[in-house]
């Protein structure tokens, strides 16, 4: 399991950029290093207070085997986010991982990103 702090992306919203980049499989165990990191990347300069409705993006494209214990993790993520004043935004989600957050019923408490790249061509 490999995470990254990125800013600046191509492609992404200046004022929300992907603040945590999560690859690879994700266990039980690597949870809490996953949560300090995007408190971390939260923080803000001088624990400057978001605007409102600004969001926390996490990249969950790298990631291998999506499993319940990755569902755990973006629930914790989803309750870091939420005690900083943001909501988590999930951004190149893959099916596996929608399929498991619908079926527990998290699909609706993280906002899913509409990514182009991940439409099927000839599909709404």
């Amino acid at each position: 399991m490999n995470f990254v702090r990125r800013t600046g992306l191509s492609g992404v919203d200046a004022e929300n950029p992907i603040v945590l980049t999560v690859t690879g499989p994700v266990s039980r165990a690597a949870v809490p290093d996953l949560c300090a990191e995007l408190e971390r990347a939260l923080a803000g300069p001088r624990g400057a207070a978001p605007v409102p409705g600004a969001v926390a993006d996490c990249d969950v494209g790298g990631v291998v085997r999506p499993d319940l214990g990755l569902v755990e993790g973006v629930a914790r993520l989803a309750l870091v986010a939420r005690r900083s004043g943001r909501t988590l935004r999930l951004r190149r989600v893959p099916p596996e991982l929608r399929a498991l957050l619908d079926l527990v019923g998290l699909a609706d408490v993280v906002a899913l990103a509409d990514d182009p790249e991940e439409r099927v061509p000839g599909l709404p």
